[in-house]
């Protein structure tokens, strides 16, 4: 599987773009990516080992945390997992969210 890294967290993985991994699920892949570049560990998991609130996981084109399985989703070698974190943001003085 090939997994997308964000531009914020590619300094964690040699500035690689994307990282081949293998996994039979979306979990064990991010686990490999782990492994391979444990610096990942606290940008994606929460300290209980919990995925992060504001990562988002699109399998392909479908968003993990809507699919039946979720992370324990299967995968194939060909399959593409993307991370996209969550961004917030924005201020009074730019007109948004008044």
């Amino acid at each position: 599987m090939q997994i997308h890294i964000p531009t914020p967290l590619r300094a964690y993985t040699d500035k690689q773009e994307t990282v081949s991994v293998s996994g039979s699920t979306v979990s064990e892949g991010l686990a490999a990516l782990v492994a391979a570049h444990p610096a990942m560990q606290q940008h994606l998991y929460t300290p209980e080992g919990k995925l992060r609130s504001f990562v988002n996981l699109y399998l392909n084109d479908d968003d993990v945390r809507y699919l039946p399985a979720k992370e324990e989703t299967a995968v194939t070698p060909t399959d593409e997992l993307t991370i996209i974190p969550s961004i917030a943001g924005g201020s009074a003085a730019t007109g948004c969210c008044r």
